[in-house]
């Protein structure tokens, strides 16, 4: 019995950590490869090259970068699950993402929605990067609780 709550317990777990993310074609970051945006680089990932971290894979464009991402994983996941950082910060809402939309800021991966003539990313930046990421950070926190 307590194996099966154990196991009951991990399973529910790994379900609401999933919800966290945005999966979009089945992967984070719509299966670009996280550890390459660090070099300023948005490239799709390779199939050959995927692994599953916190439940949810994630594919990379060459197997140097996926044993990179392996080391420190942490490093690489995008802020906010993936979602558009600015649609969290400025309206506390999950929206999806281009992922050749990016920015890395102080090291960490921020994604953006761009399309139909609107690049959330200008708008992150014209106003105020710092303080619509403090209204991410809390926006968040209520959004996965």
């Amino acid at each position: 019995m307590k194996k099966l709550t154990i196991i009951l317990f991990l399973v529910v777990y790994a379900s609401l950590t999933a919800q966290d993310y945005n999966l979009k074609k089945g992967y984070t970051a719509e299966g670009y490869d996280v550890v390459a945006y660090f070099s300023n680089k948005a490239i799709e990932g390779n199939k050959k090259f995927t692994t599953t971290y916190n439940n949810v894979k994630f594919k990379f464009a060459t197997k140097e970068n996926l044993e990179t991402f392996k080391k420190d994983p942490q490093k690489y996941i995008p802020a906010y699950g993936g979602y558009c950082a600015y649609a969290i910060g400025a309206k506390g809402k999950k929206v999806s993402i281009d992922p050749e939309t990016f920015e890395i800021r102080d090291g960490k991966l921020y994604l953006f929605y761009n399309s139909w003539g609107t690049n959330t990313l200008k708008m992150w930046q014209e106003e105020g990067a710092e303080q619509l990421r403090k209204k991410a950070d809390a926006n968040w926190l209520k959004l996965i609780n």
